[in-house]
């Protein structure tokens, strides 16, 4: 099956410049759409004054005889009195003088009539209505004057209309344009550039922080510096610091597990091969030999299931906690379950007292390989049919639960609970590996618990051992009491 395609991942720097320069040209654009407008209407209103003041040179030159209805107009407007309001050889005026009516007095008869009304408030001081329109396939820009018209002959209203084309206006107009877009076009390429330097400069942190992991030698696990990087970069040093020191901790964690695995099965190797050429050689009875053969190779087994379950918790350290509830008491039930033919074969009075349903989030391996290691190391070391006491409780925060085992043993000489979490510190290497209590500790402090060992005193003399594992509680929940593990003898 081919891979899904994976969307193209851009850059910090394109992001960046992306991200700035589409709004500063949409702003641009916006800008330069509204001061398009804003000096069409400049040009607008300015040439609108120019057509009023042709009406009102018109309106000078009408005279009347008669009054009202029977007044008649007479216009005596030469059309050159016109060309000096025309801008430039492009622009044509054209006019009509009417009545109120719209009867033609003077100037072109195919020019519409004014059908409009005059606003309530005209832009000047004269009843004058402006308003665009098409006059011989051309757009037009009219100014409608109502002018009354008064002699000593007689009294009446005319309506001047004046046309101009619109020519000149849209070429000024594009001409401011096109002026504002080569401004616009300079600053536009003066952002970018400031932009890309300022970016560059800005990205500049990131890539001297890759440069110098990249340059790093492989066996350099010293945390990078913080105060070198912007504010802004400084959680993502603190997140590459800690990646740095979690894999520090594994490497060194694999190192001193080839260490230790490397030393410590040479030597049972080594026994077992003297072991064998002296059986070869008949130097002990076929028997004697077998048996020794045996116990070293039930020795090294131990030793490496047991450096096999220390890595194994420090590769659980490693994942994730995926959520899963799991039940404490049955786990310590089930594990007390299968060590009860050591517990009968010592004859120990033992007793399990968990009545109450402890649920943890946890690692069901861990709880079990931390349970097994602890009761049987109180096993091995119990006497003869002694005592063995083992209760899970929860606190009385009833935040944590404890796992506390009590035997009848020897205890622990003081020296040695100085170094009791230490890897290889067992106290008999005949019986053990030193590895039980390293494997316990490791475990607690991933499961962010706690664990104890000391001894039982009963005056001066020592007549037993403690063993208290603490976890944190998940969930405590009400539940019913459960009736509490029967003792076995």
């Amino acid at each position: 099956m081919s891979e899904p395609s994976r969307k193209p991942i851009w850059s910090l720097r394109s992001q960046l410049l992306v991200g700035i320069l589409l709004p500063v040209i949409a702003c641009i654009a916006l800008n330069m759409l509204w001061s398009y407008r804003a000096s069409l209407q400049a040009l607008h209103t300015a040439y609108d004054r120019t057509l009023l003041a042709s009406a009102k040179t018109i309106g000078e030159q009408l005279d009347v005889d008669g009054y009202d209805e029977h007044a008649r107009i007479h216009a005596l407007v030469p059309y050159s009195a016109l060309e000096a309001f025309e801008a430039d050889t492009h622009t044509r005026l054209y006019y009509r003088v009417s009545s109120l009516d719209g009867q033609l007095i003077s100037g072109f008869d195919d020019l519409p009539f004014w059908r409009g009304t005059i606003p309530a408030q005209p832009p000047y001081a004269a009843l004058v209505d402006f308003y665009g329109s098409t006059y011989r396939d051309q757009p037009v820009r009219i100014a409608v004057l109502l002018q009354p018209v008064a002699r000593a002959t007689g009294r009446s209203m005319a309506v001047i209309q004046v046309a101009e084309t619109l020519q000149l206006r849209h070429n000024l107009a594009l001409n401011l344009l096109t002026e504002t877009l080569w401004q616009n076009a300079v600053l536009l390429g003066l952002l970018v550039l400031t932009i890309m330097i300022v970016v560059q400069r800005v990205t500049r942190a990131v890539r001297e922080v890759g440069h110098a992991i990249g340059q790093r030698p492989h066996h350099d696990f010293q945390p990078l510096q913080r105060n070198a990087v912007p504010r802004e970069l400084q959680p993502w040093i603190d997140g590459m610091n800690r990646a740095i020191e979690r894999l520090r901790d594994l490497l060194s964690h694999q190192k001193r597990f080839v260490r230790d695995a490397s030393h410590q099965l040479r030597t049972p190797l080594a026994v077992l091969k003297v072991q064998v050429q002296s059986a070869r050689q008949g130097d002990m009875p076929a028997a004697t030999a077998l048996q020794e053969i045996e116990a070293t190779v039930d020795r090294a087994t131990l030793l490496a299931n047991q450096m096999l379950s220390l890595a194994k918790v420090e590769q659980l350290r490693q994942q994730p906690q995926t959520g899963k509830l799991t039940a404490w008491d049955a786990i310590v039930r089930e594990v007390a379950l299968d060590l009860a033919p050591l517990i009968a074969d010592k004859l120990l009075d033992f007793e399990l007292q968990a009545d109450t349903a402890i649920p943890l989030c946890a690692h069901e391996w861990m709880l079990r390989e931390l349970v097994r290691n602890l009761l049987h190391n109180a096993i091995r070391h119990a006497p003869i049919g002694s005592a063995l006491l083992v209760t899970l409780t929860l606190q009385a925060d009833r935040q944590h639960a404890c796992l506390r085992i009590l035997d009848e043993g020897p205890g622990l000489p003081e020296e040695l609970l100085q170094r009791l979490y230490q890897p290889f510190s067992a106290g008999d290497t005949r019986n053990g590996s030193g590895l039980g209590l390293a494997i316990c500790m490791e475990i607690v402090q991933a499961l962010q618990g706690s664990l104890e060992l000391h001894n039982r005193y009963q005056g001066p003399h020592i007549i037993g051992l403690q063993a208290a594992a603490c976890l944190p509680v998940a969930a405590v929940q009400s539940a019913p009491a459960q009736p509490p593990g029967t003792a076995a003898r």
